[in-house]
């Protein structure tokens, strides 16, 4: 990330005909906030540089005396993972004393993969202003991406082309999840424009993502694209195999598969409190164990790897492995603690715009707040250069 530092950020704060600065006398108004990160992600003028939001200031620079807590600072750092903007925008939150005057400052990067969007619409930038872009300014922001640049999976299969594609499931479902209606309903872009504008198209060809999200073969173009589901009868990998599935599909495919048979392969056990009453518990919580296997179909790594995904179900444990290390800036130690980093951006947000992914960087702590609540133990990590696994043992 661009530093800017405290220096920058106080010339910032006085320069009123800067665009790459927003002054708000709170923080009150979060969906302003949103679209403000949004329009500076987008850098539609082409700064190269971050924009800054400075909190506790007022229009012409003075202050406004506002309360910067660590409360507010939470709360401003998690908005970019709240599933709101996507793709997820690099942005940093740092408290400051300017002149005297406490700010919270949200500096945002602009995006590598524009355009960015705020619940399906993209804000851009004009002057001092925010305001919606046009479909020309949407186009110039797709066209700014450049294919070295781009993550594996939003870079294009140059073999494919858009009939790869289901196009009827991609006009009929996804379009309306992942843009907001009424702009689809006043830009009347073409399809090809549309799948340009969320990343399924580079170049006149299908991107990896496209394929892995809506590809009438996925497997035939990345052939590790499934998930590997065994159910053993022992706690050992050579014990008898109870039953095995392989899922296959589109992601909407295997992820609906793989919640099914979480759900039927979980045992519930029957406690009885008194005569009229009694309590049932899983031996496994099915949300800690979805949140789990999405994590590994959504993290995995795609390029250069025919290894699915692997569930094993065991009568004491469930193990989840995917190729692929952690990513990014996501380490052994602040893995789970709510840093995000993203291996494979638009299978992220195709997730999320399926209904599979809520909000970012919540899956792990979800899932263990889930296991501690049914009397699970702790899910056990293992972190290596080329896989990452962890082990969920059954309730007792």
């Amino acid at each position: 990330m661009n530093p800017v530092d405290a220096r920058e950020l106080e010339r910032l704060r006085v320069d009123l005909e800067s665009d790459r600065v927003e002054r708000k006398r709170s923080a009150a108004d979060r969906s302003k906030l949103r679209r403000n990160i949004c329009a500076f992600a987008n850098d539609l003028p082409g700064h190269g540089r971050p924009g800054v939001i400075l909190i506790g200031v007022e229009n012409d620079g003075d202050c406004s005396n506002s309360t910067i807590d660590d409360h507010l600072l939470t709360t401003l750092a998690g908005m970019k993972d709240d599933g709101n903007i996507l793709p997820v925008p690099s942005h940093v939150v740092q408290k400051h004393v300017l002149s005297g005057c406490e700010v919270a400052a949200i500096i945002v990067e602009p995006s590598r993969s524009p355009p960015v969007r705020y619940q399906g619409r993209v804000w851009v930038r004009g002057g001092p202003t925010v305001r919606l872009a046009t479909p020309e300014e949407e186009q110039r922001l797709s066209e700014r991406r450049r294919s070295g640049e781009r993550p594996f999976d939003q870079s294009p299969m140059s073999d494919a082309t858009v009939e790869a594609l289901d196009l009827e499931y991609i006009e009929t479902y996804y379009l309306s999840h992942a843009i907001a209606q009424d702009v689809l309903d006043t830009n009347q872009r073409s399809l090809d424009q549309q799948l340009l504008s969320l990343r399924l198209l580079a170049e006149g060809a299908p991107t990896w993502g496209a394929l892995l999200g809506f590809g009438r073969d996925p497997q035939g173009w990345i052939p590790g694209a499934y998930v590997q589901f065994l159910r053993f009868d022992g706690t050992e990998v050579t014990d008898p195999i109870r039953s095995q599935n392989v899922l296959t599909g589109r992601l909407d495919d295997v992820l609906r598969q793989l919640d099914e048979l979480l759900k039927l392969n979980i045992s519930t056990r029957t406690e009885v409190a008194t005569v009229s009453r009694e309590a049932r518990w899983p031996d496994y919580p099915v949300e800690a164990l979805q949140q789990l296997a999405r994590n590994a179909v959504m993290h995995r790594r795609y390029e250069g790897t025919h290894a699915p995904v692997h569930v094993y179900w065991y009568s004491d444990r469930v193990e989840i492995r995917n190729p692929g290390g952690l990513y990014g800036q996501v380490t052994p130690e602040n893995f789970g603690e709510g840093v995000v980093d993203y291996r494979n951006p638009l299978v992220a947000e195709i997730m999320h715009h399926l209904g599979f992914a809520q909000r970012f960087g919540l899956g792990v702590p979800l899932a263990r707040k889930k296991l501690e609540h049914n009397g699970n133990p702790d899910p056990e990590f293992d972190f290596q250069p080329t896989q990452v696994s962890v082990t969920v043992r059954a309730a007792t």
